[in-house]
């Protein structure tokens, strides 16, 4: 193994992280309200939402987000990119998931603009926020980090999709709902969605993307209007 792939390995382990301040760990994707109406129940419920999610929203939508970013981020064509957050940011129609999802992007940028000073693509996403010229959805900006991280796109589309497994997994066990070897089940049982949800969308257009999971849109449309949460979403 050479030294660029043990750096690439290094900064996906870094970005993978839950120690990593990106603010997901603060959400739970509807979950909390499911559980608070007894809604959800165990393992097999908890998968089902996972694949839900991941075939009917974040893979034809923040992944093919995600893609185009990056091959627009290593041509430099930030008309492109620009184009990429405005559709992403469409595409969530939720108000607090498309909150969430703006907030972490910010976030992720601020962060990894604190150790990465020389990207173009970086810098100028960076601005371009500052400006209000983008929204710094969180799919375009984790494109965009990876990238400045010199990490492949088809790890960078693992990481999203694994990243959200996670995430759900932890609003999970914190709700006790499961346990933690429970937990580990449920990702190795997602892993081939995964596999099969990134060969459907690393190569679409912008314009192929797309979303449909109402019943998850009322779920989390329902969550915002609890009067009591442990999660933002």
């Amino acid at each position: 193994m050479n030294t660029d792939e043990i750096n690439e390995d290094l900064a996906v382990m870094q970005l993978s992280d839950s120690f990593f301040p990106t603010g997901l760990y603060a959400t739970s994707n509807g979950l909390e309200f499911l559980f608070s109406n007894n809604e959800i129940k165990g393992i097999e419920d908890i998968k089902n939402m996972i694949k839900v999610n991941i075939e009917q929203q974040i893979g034809p939508s923040d992944c093919i987000a995600l893609s185009n970013t990056f091959t627009n981020a290593e041509k430099k064509n930030f008309k492109e990119i620009i184009q990429a957050d405005e559709i992403a940011f469409i595409m969530k129609p939720i108000k607090e998931i498309r909150k969430a999802s703006v907030n972490s992007g910010i976030q992720l940028v601020k962060c990894v603009s604190e150790f990465v000073k020389d990207d173009d693509m970086l810098n100028e996403y960076q601005k371009a926020i500052k400006e209000k010229r983008i929204h710094g959805i969180f799919p375009v900006a984790f494109a965009i980090c990876c990238n400045a991280l010199k990490i492949r796109k088809e790890k960078s589309l693992t990481m999203l999709l694994y990243g959200f497994t996670v995430s759900v997994i932890g609003a999970a066990l914190r709700l006790g709902l499961i346990q933690h070897l429970e937990g580990q089940k449920i990702i190795h049982e997602i892993k081939p969605i995964i596999i099969k949800t990134i060969k459907e969308n690393s190569n679409k257009s912008l314009f192929d993307m797309w979303q449909f999971a109402p019943q998850f849109d009322i779920i989390q449309m329902s969550h915002e209007k609890m009067d009591s949460k442990m999660f933002i979403t």
